[in-house]
Parts: C-alpha cells; sequence; structure tokens
C-alpha cells in the first residue's frame, strides 16, 4: 500500500509537468522560500525598478531572484513556472499545483551564512525567494523552504507596454513593465518627433532604460526588443507636452 502511495505521487507529479505547455527550457532544480508579507506588500519596488506591483501589472505572482537567475538585472520582467517538488517533500507541496511568477527583484547573498542553511541566495545556487501568496499557493507556510522545480515560459499580460518617464533635462529615465512574451527586455530605441531618428537606450539598472538626448517638447516613441529578440514599436506614446514622473500606456504588446 505504502509503495502504491509513492508511486501515485510521483505519477501525479509528473502529470502536472507533462500538462505545462508553452515553456521554453527544460525543467530545472533549485529552492523557495518567501518574503514580504501575506499581503505581499513587503514586495513592492525591488532591484527591477517596479514600483506598485498591482499597477505595474504583476499583483502577488512575483518572486526575486538569486544571483545565479538574476543576471544583473537582465532577467527582469521574465516569467518561470514554478513547482513544488513532491518527490523529496510530499508533507510540505499542496497536491496538483504550480504557479508562473514573475521576477520582480533581487534576492542578495548573506555570506555569513552558508548555503545550506540560512544563505539560500548565496552563488551559485538558483533560488526563488517568493511572494508569501505565491509561495502558499504550491506549499505549506510551515516549510519555509522547499524544493522546485521551475523553467522559463512566456509572459501573459492584462494591456499593453507602460512607460515611465523619470529623470530630468538631457536624462530620460524610463521604466518599461508589463512587458509580454519573453518579459526580460535587451534592446531598446527612443525617437523624438523632431530629430525622427532611433536612438539606442542604454539599461540603467533593472527595467530602467536611459537617454542622455535632450527631448523635452517632443513626441516620444519607443521601440523593445525581448531576449528572444522579438521587437515592438509603440508610436506617439507620450505627447509633446509629458512631464517627468508621468506614465504612458499603450496597445502594443508581445
Amino acid at each position: 500500500m505504502g509503495k502504491l502511495f509513492v508511486f501515485s505521487r510521483i505519477v501525479l507529479f509528473l502529470g502536472i509537468l507533462a500538462g505545462t505547455k508553452g515553456a521554453s527550457a527544460a525543467w530545472l532544480r533549485a529552492h523557495a522560500t518567501f518574503y514580504g508579507g501575506s499581503d505581499a506588500s513587503g514586495t513592492m519596488g525591488g532591484a527591477c525598478g517596479y514600483g506598485n506591483l498591482y499597477r505595474d501589472g504583476y499583483g502577488v505572482k512575483t518572486a526575486a531572484l538569486s544571483t545565479a537567475l538574476f543576471n544583473k538585472g537582465k532577467a527582469c520582467g521574465g516569467c518561470y513556472k514554478i513547482v513544488c517538488d513532491a518527490t523529496q517533500v510530499p508533507q510540505w507541496c499542496l497536491k496538483g499545483t504550480s504557479i508562473t511568477i514573475t521576477a520582480t527583484n533581487f534576492c542578495p547573498p548573506n555570506y555569513a551564512l552558508p548555503s545550506d542553511n540560512g544563505g539560500w541566495c548565496n552563488p551559485p545556487r538558483p533560488h526563488f525567494d517568493m511572494s508569501q501568496p505565491a509561495f502558499e499557493s504550491i506549499a505549506k507556510y510551515k516549510a519555509g523552504i522547499v524544493p522546485i522545480l521551475y523553467r522559463q515560459v512566456g509572459c501573459k499580460r492584462s494591456g499593453g507596454l507602460r512607460f515611465t518617464i523619470n529623470g530630468r533635462d538631457y536624462f530620460e529615465l524610463v521604466l518599461i513593465s508589463n512587458v509580454g512574451g519573453a518579459g526580460e527586455i535587451s534592446k531598446v530605441w527612443i525617437k523624438g518627433s523632431k530629430d525622427n531618428k532611433w536612438e539606442a537606450m542604454t539599461m540603467n539598472w533593472g527595467s530602467n532604460w536611459q537617454s542622455l538626448k535632450y527631448l523635452n517638447g517632443q513626441t516620444l516613441s519607443f521601440r523593445v526588443q525581448t531576449s528572444d529578440r522579438k521587437t515592438r514599436t509603440a508610436l506617439n506614446v507620450a505627447p509633446s507636452g509629458w512631464k517627468f514622473g508621468q506614465t504612458f500606456t499603450t496597445n502594443v504588446q508581445f
């Protein structure tokens, strides 16, 4: 009876993995913990530059990635399907569950603690510090940490790309959010209506990209390329009277 019970769990677990479609990579092993409180309020902001994760289209299905996964911010906006590994800790996993999260933050290493006892995000460990609601959708709260299997998948977003323009004259710092498809941004271009020429932007930090041109008083357009080399162009995103601190939504999406 005991062997049959274990076998049934394994079959169910494999069924969850097989049922995942649209994934771009093989299943890999890692561990997951949680942070941010039961309402995920402590996950707002973070190393990707997103502010209110509800407003920016991510909600509570988010995670902070360890150094091995964060890739100096290039992983921001990417999506991962996560399954609690019930073959290792059946007592802590919620049977038949999985979740797709977005990378919105960085989980820094803690070299004062060993990697297998508190220093969960130390290199070279792949680790997901999930929002508490996301973690509790696949595992029990009391577990604290669980082994998982994960793989990168496409991101499904509601609405179009969002552009928040911060900075000052001759320094436009643009936060790009709610990116579907691959989710991870690899290149960005900006065009002012006076120059009518696409200028490459450079990554500043997280999902913030910068331009050093004087673009005040111009209608702004953007071109975005994701890590899978797909490109979308959003024309006339910001009107000529735009102000620093404003956010503009589009109907363009991957």
